[in-house]
């Protein structure tokens, strides 16, 4: 230190021992975040391993092309869930019976994308979810009268059929009292790993109640999902 001192104005030397710590609470920061990322990822997709061995998949559960994850969702075959189909995925789910489709994408797409429903003679309601969030108690009421009032059977989905899709679907089962919460939730680890949040809205459901998560659950949430939403967009 005395050789800095030395050779560097004092105004300098402060300069230089400033920008190391900087770079020093910096490089802790980041550690501690890959840290938070790796304990909370690792625990949920633990979870849903573990759920995946131990929760059989619902009766009627079958492949259909171009559309993953595809499950019913209550026992009278009223509602379905899946990932977001393909063009031939809709063409099957028309020729299956189903009426109507809720799409509950935030996503950008194209005009194509977008009627692609419609072009095989499906009715399409759209309930936008950012990814990695949960419904609204308007979205889920509306949701409830969408299936209650469809002609035929519904089919749900978001971008890859588990997190929004299970929170949805979580909330519906709930509220109509087929599944408890910790049912619901361990039914939507099975298909895959949803969010924290998600989780948490899940666990927190009742027949009266579907709010969403309080603003410390969805912080920790978001920054724990960070890395998967940005690898979503490249």
């Amino acid at each position: 230190m005395a050789v800095l001192t030395a050779t560097l104005p004092r105004p300098a030397l402060r300069k230089r021992l400033l920008s190391r710590r900087a770079m020093r609470i910096l490089l802790g920061i980041v550690i501690g975040y890959i840290a938070l990322w790796a304990v909370g990822a690792g625990t949920i997709l633990g979870l849903s391993l573990w759920a995946r061995e131990e929760t059989p998949a619902p009766a009627g559960t079958r492949a259909v092309q171009g559309v993953n994850h595809f499950q019913p969702v209550d026992t009278e075959g009223r509602l379905w869930r899946g990932s977001a189909p393909s063009s031939a995925g809709y063409r099957a789910l028309a020729g299956m019976g189903i009426t109507t489709v809720v799409d509950l994408r935030a996503e950008r797409m194209t005009a194509a994308e977008l009627a692609k429903p419609s072009d095989a003679g499906l009715n399409v309601v759209r309930l936008p979810i950012r990814d990695g969030q949960t419904p609204s108690p308007q979205q889920v009421q509306r949701f409830r009268d969408i299936v209650a009032a469809a002609p035929g059977p519904v089919f749900v989905h978001c971008g890859a059929g588990v997190g929004r899709t299970g929170a949805m679907v979580a909330a519906y089962l709930v509220q109509t009292g087929e599944e408890s919460p910790s049912q619901a939730v361990r039914r939507n680890l099975a298909v895959g790993p949803p969010s924290i949040e998600q989780i948490y809205y899940g666990l927190n459901l009742s027949p009266a109640k579907a709010e969403q998560p309080p603003l410390p659950v969805v912080v920790l949430s978001r920054l724990v999902d960070a890395p998967r939403r940005m690898m979503s967009y490249l």
